[in-house]
């Protein structure tokens, strides 16, 4: 029987795998249950991803995309006339008024680092873009504390479940700033 061309079966594994996480939790991936989300051979799985955590790393390379893709479109935070705290605080809340999910699976990958070495790189990767890019505005240590402050606001409101407060974190950042 001749072999299938599935171009896409890798990146239907990864879109797989993170809505197992998003249904199911951390808890609830295998490769078996990814296998059965992405009508895919369960030897697929593992021919793509030997691991579970070779899996979790696309998964969680993927899933910080997202917000990589809210700071990407506003232009505002390389303007040094713009308000910078108002623009950060302005991105949060746009981040986390959209799909909870995908900030609540975003944070479970991100934290299921603490335990699984292979994720920390990965993990650790959009925290370095942000400081990166926040440090062509601030000097880099501030840069490392405005996302340490960004990162803990978004725990404490997935956490919490309290409304997320722009003004809170406007100011809360501002202080940073100043």
């Amino acid at each position: 029987m001749p072999r299938r061309y599935d171009p896409d079966r890798r990146q239907r594994i990864i879109d797989a795998a993170i809505r197992v996480v998003g249904e199911k939790g951390l808890a609830g991936l295998s490769h078996r249950s990814v296998a059965a989300e992405a009508d895919v051979p369960l030897g697929s799985t593992t021919y793509h991803f030997s691991t579970l955590d070779e899996l979790m790393v696309a998964a969680l390379r993927q899933a910080n995309e997202g917000f990589a893709k809210v700071v990407a479109a506003h232009a505002a935070l390389a303007d040094p006339e713009s308000d910078l705290a108002a623009e950060l605080a302005r991105i949060l809340g746009e981040w986390l008024s959209g799909d909870r999910t995908g900030v609540e699976l975003e944070y479970e990958l991100y934290l299921a680092a603490v335990r699984r070495p292979a994720l920390r790189p990965v993990a650790a990767e959009w925290a370095e873009d942000l400081t990166d890019r926040l440090s062509t505005r601030t000097d880099p240590a501030t840069a490392r504390a405005l996302v340490a402050l960004l990162d803990g606001i978004c725990i404490q409101v997935l956490l919490t479940g309290t409304p997320y407060d722009e003004g809170f974190a406007r100011d809360a950042l501002a202080r940073l700033i100043s």
